[in-house]
């Protein structure tokens, strides 16, 4: 028998088995079976132009199954087109189910942009379903009076899906919330009057409408803890009367400075004048103004002034000493 027509029939097997195996790796028979078999109408060719696409069909398919038999209302094309442009296809499908279920109106189109934003879609439908305690950190605020409060506050949000896309996050609602809370406080012409009706200040605070351009919404503002700090008023006081002192002494060095400058000019001043006597002595001398024996009369006083000046300097000096 010749070789060939021993390998003649299984070399057409093979073959038949390589086509068919390339046949089902570019047209994914399995995922189309699946789809038909839960109602979902998509031909054949689509699939393949989503291989054609380097779109992998399982990844449009079983979220499309998954919405239909939700009963949602979605086509290919739309999942396609969101998973082409970097979007989440599964978590958008689970977010449009959720909100189904909780009757809370999302579009495909709103879901889609909600995940291109970069927004986690499902977690923002549950949040919206099951709102959100967020606490905020120890607000210092100080009343009229000068002492000052640390208040922690719990917010209470849900998202706000219309405002998701633009709207600022938690942050903005922190920042709001402790500026109105300072505002409120600061405004209190007493701290006991905030500790008695803390209630006061998340009314206040949640009346001002602080959710306003944010994507969540405000449910309610409790007051979880008031501390009393700090006397501000008082430590203002001191470290005022600190610095009036300072300036007085300043002023009071600032004198004595000019106190001792003055003695300085008017020590000068005799010295000065001192300077002039023996001249106006030897001018009168020579002039016959001044006798010899008139000038010797004023030496012999001037000696005796110094010995009675140094008398009396001794003379306590001595006394102590017996003492």
């Amino acid at each position: 028998m010749n070789i060939l027509e021993i390998f003649g029939p299984l070399s057409a097997i093979v073959i038949v088995i390589i086509l068919v195996s390339l046949l089902f790796s570019i047209i994914p028979v399995g995922l189309w079976i699946s789809a038909m078999a839960s109602g979902v109408r998509i031909g054949i060719f689509s699939l393949i132009g989503m291989k054609l696409r380097r779109v992998r069909p399982a990844t449009i398919v079983l979220p499309l199954i998954k919405a239909t038999k939700a009963g949602l209302t979605l086509t290919a094309n739309e999942l396609e087109a969101h998973h082409l442009a970097g979007g989440d296809v599964n978590g958008v499908v689970d977010a449009l189910i959720a909100s189904e279920r909780a009757g809370i109106n999302l579009t495909f189109e709103r879901a889609a942009a909600i995940d291109l934003a970069g927004r986690e879609v499902l977690e923002a439908v549950k949040m919206s379903v099951n709102p959100k305690v967020i606490e905020t950190p120890v607000i210092s605020a100080v009343a009229k009076d000068g002492i000052e409060l640390l208040v922690r506050a719990r917010v209470t949000v849900r998202t706000n899906l219309d405002r998701l896309v633009g709207g600022a996050g938690e942050a903005t609602i922190l920042a709001r919330i402790g500026e109105g809370i300072v505002t409120t406080v600061g405004s209190s012409n007493s701290h006991k009057e905030v500790l008695e009706n803390p209630d006061d200040i998340s009314k206040l605070v949640l009346s001002k409408g602080l959710d306003s351009g944010t994507a969540y919404e405000i449910l309610s503002i409790d007051i979880a803890d008031i501390d009393v700090g700090r006397n501000v008023g008082a430590n203002l006081q001191s470290l005022q009367a600190e610095a009036d002192k300072n300036i007085a002494q300043a002023k009071a060095e600032e004198r004595r400075a000019m106190a001792v400058a003055k003695e300085q000019e008017m020590r000068a001043e005799v010295v000065q004048a001192e300077a002039e006597v023996p001249r106006a002595l030897a001018q009168a001398l020579r002039e016959g103004k001044l006798g010899i024996m008139d000038y010797y009369d004023m030496q012999n006083i001037q000696a005796d002034t110094r010995m009675r000046s140094q008398i009396a300097e001794r003379a306590p000096a001595k006394v102590k000493n017996e003492k």
